[in-house]
This record gives structure tokens, sequence and C-alpha cells, in this order.
């Protein structure tokens, strides 16, 4: 094959500028090519078929001739090696493949917003995706500060060292939230990897943000006593009654929403709750005590859920004004990782109540009692011992009492809660 270079001397542009052809012969065929060079007929050499040096972008334009003359060498090459005569039509129909633009890669924050969609058609859960949402939300704000935008495969450990950093300078994020965030990086981008096949440059199973510890919120037995019979309006009162029963049986907010007749079944004589925890889609299975009972015949025939349940932010807001009025007062102390510092503030517990305080006192209280931690496993739908040994763990009065029954062979006596408030468990049920 022989290739050469021509300028053609008709149709010149306003600046009398001309295209530059390849031409080419092989096999007694001839090929030409326009390569999208110009030049003025003063910057083209016809004998030496080659821009003059005085041509303005010569070094540029002679990497782009010379990268077109190696294609079409290649594309010749290529065709003989699989057994193919090449041909005019041939040689042109490879060049354009070889031509064709290459799709720019998906944008970070594009990738994100298929990946949520993605977990919707999978069947993940709303508050799961939300989780999701969250952090794309996260990522969206970073990505607009870097220049030139990111994709998948230009994020690497630089990139991912400066997403932390900006989110702990900037949005002054604590360190469980920035774990988070990671968290959700993590399947994300193995899913980029694997199902989008993007090329990365960091393994994704590799990146790790340690979970801080916070001590949980859990109200003692007087403090639940005190919430319990405090005098408060209507609107307040339906809170605290919700509150109280997930205290009494361990609930979370969302088993609560969804609670409905449906879900009492008599057992021994008494009435036990059996549902399917909504976050782990596990069955649990609560002996109700007097107590919860009491609670739930107040709005017998009411509604269709067995008690009435707000929006969880409406709950939540509510429950702060009745652990106030409740005098639920005592000083804690917050521990938290801002912006990479250690702070420490003394806050009323109040201000810390939520309704998944509720669960946290059902535990503790519960272990305080002497429910031996494995049936408190079953009554809270943990998959593992060690999530629910974390509330022995927390439970600071639990292990004092049990230095006291170990080391000196001592009754234990602690802040335990009347006995027509004890929570229970059908123990019949696996």
């Amino acid at each position: 094959m022989n290739i050469h270079f021509e300028r053609r001397s008709d149709r010149p542009d306003t600046q009398g500028r001309c295209v530059i052809h390849l031409r080419a012969t092989f096999d007694g065929q001839r090929l030409r090519l326009a390569t999208g060079e110009r030049c003025i007929a003063a910057d083209w050499n016809d004998k030496q078929s080659w821009f003059r040096k005085s041509f303005a972008d010569l070094d540029n334009a002679t990497l782009r001739l010379k990268a077109l003359r190696n294609k079409l060498e290649d594309a010749y090459s290529d065709l003989r090696a699989q057994g193919v005569l090449p041909t005019v039509a041939a040689l042109k129909a490879a060049m354009a493949t070889a031509n064709a633009p290459v799709a720019p890669a998906p944008g970070l924050v594009e990738l994100l917003d298929e990946y949520l969609g993605v977990l919707v058609a999978r069947g993940f859960r709303a508050n799961t995706v939300k989780g999701y949402k969250t952090t794309r939300n996260a990522v969206t704000e970073w990505v607009a500060t870097v220049p030139g935008g990111m994709t998948a495969a230009g994020y690497d450990a630089t990139a991912h060292d400066s997403l932390l950093g900006w989110l702990r300078a900037e949005k002054e994020h604590g360190q469980n939230t920035i774990a988070g965030i990671v968290k959700h990086l993590k399947p994300f981008l193995a899913w980029a990897r694997d199902d989008r096949k993007q090329t990365l440059s960091v393994d994704p199973a590799k990146l790790a943000v340690e979970w801080e510890d916070v001590e949980k919120c859990w109200l003692t037995a007087d403090e639940l006593d005190q919430m319990a019979r405090t005098l408060l309006p209507n609107n307040l009162a339906l809170v605290r009654d919700a509150f109280v029963f997930c205290c009494y049986t361990g609930l979370r907010y969302s088993d609560l929403h969804d609670l409905h007749a449906g879900n009492l079944h008599e057992w021994d004589g008494a009435k036990v709750l059996r549902l399917t925890q909504t976050k782990t889609r596990t069955g649990v299975s609560i002996y109700l005590t007097p107590p919860a009972l009491a609670l739930l015949a107040r709005y017998t025939d009411t509604r269709a859920q067995l008690l009435p349940v707000m929006a969880n932010a409406v709950m939540n807001r509510y429950l702060k004004r009745i652990a106030r009025l409740a005098g639920v007062e005592r000083p804690v102390e917050v521990v938290e990782t801002i912006a990479g510092k250690l702070l420490k503030r003394a806050v009323p517990k109040w201000e810390l109540v939520t309704m998944h305080t509720a669960r946290h006192t059902f535990a503790t209280q519960s272990l305080m009692r002497g429910m031996p931690a494995e049936v408190l496993q079953k009554v809270l739908g943990h998959a593992k011992i060690q999530t629910t040994l974390i509330y022995a763990k927390v439970v600071e009065d639990f292990q004092h009492q049990t230095m006291r029954r170990v080391w000196e062979g001592l009754p234990t006596s602690g802040p335990v809660a009347n006995p027509s408030t004890v929570c229970a468990v059908e123990l019949g049920a696996a």
C-alpha cells in the first residue's frame, strides 16, 4: 500500500484554505479520504506532499495525519489477516468504525441516579432508597466543587479523600454520617463496575470509615413511669401512649405504624402480638402485659390501626415536649466528632428522646429485669446475638448489678419498674 497526501486547489474557504486529502493505492485500487486538515497554497509543498514549516499548526497537523496513516495501514493489515480481500468500501468502513466518536463516560451523579432506579426496580425498601438519595445529594454537592466534574473512573483514592474532607470541613458532618455515606458508595461503585462495566480506580471493598460508638438514649424505670403518668392535652397524650406502648413491646416506629387487629392473637389465656418487622422482614411474637393491653383498650374501635400514629418527625417533636413536661431533665453528655474534632456537651435528656428511644428503653429495662439476652434477641428480631448484646454494654446499672452479684454475692437492687409494667415475651414462640 502506497499512501501520500495532496492539497486540492478547488473550493477554497474564505481564508483561501483548501482541504488536504489522503490518497492510497493498493492492489490496483485507489482510495481517497478527507483528512479534515486545511491550509493555504503557500503552506503546502506539492513535491513533498506535506506542509511547509511556515504552517502555523505544523506539529499538531503532523500528529493527526500520521495517526490517520497508521489507522489505514492497520485496517489494511487486519483485513488481510482475516483472509478478507481489502477493497475501497471495506477500508472506508473500517476507518469509519475506527474514527467513530467514543461515547463520553457517564458522570458519577448520573450513575448514582441510575442506581437509585435500579434499587427501586429490585425491590429495595423505601427507607433504604431514601438513604441512598441522601448520599446522592451529598455527592452531587461535592461534584459541583470539582473542576470538570467526576466520573466513576476518575473517582480514585485522592477523590475519595477529597470527598471525606469536604464532608467534614464544609458540611461539618459527624463521623457516623460520613460512615453511612461511604457504606452506600461501596455497593454503588461495585454495581457500576460489575453491572455497567465502568472502569474504577479504587476497590470498593477497601473503602472504609469506622463507625463511632454512640451511647443509646433510654429511659430509667422512674423516667418511664413519669412519662406514663404525666397529665397531657389530648394531642400529646396520643403520642405519649404510642411511645409508652413501644417501651412495653420494643416495637419500632415502622412496625407501630402498620399495627392492625390482625396482629393480635390469643395465647394461653393472654394476648400476644405476632407480626413481620418492616425493617428486617423477620417474624416476632411479643407478649402483651396488662399495661400494654390497657393502652390498646383506650383506642378500641377507633381506627384500623391499633394505636393512633402520626408522622415520625411530628411524633419526635411532640415527644421532646412530653419528656420535658414529665421532668426528664437529667443532664446527659453528648460526644460527637465534628470536622475532625471531638466535641462534648451536656444537654437535658428530653432533647434526645425520640420514638426509637422506646425500643432502647424496652431492651435495657428487659435486661435489667433479668430477661435472657437470647430471649430479648427473639423479641427484638435481631439476626445476631451480638446486636442484642450491645444493649448489655451500654447499661451501666446492669453491669454494676452483675458485678455485685458475682463478686459480693449480694442481691441486686436497681432502678426497676413496678411489677405491673414488666415487659415480657411469649417464650413458646420461635
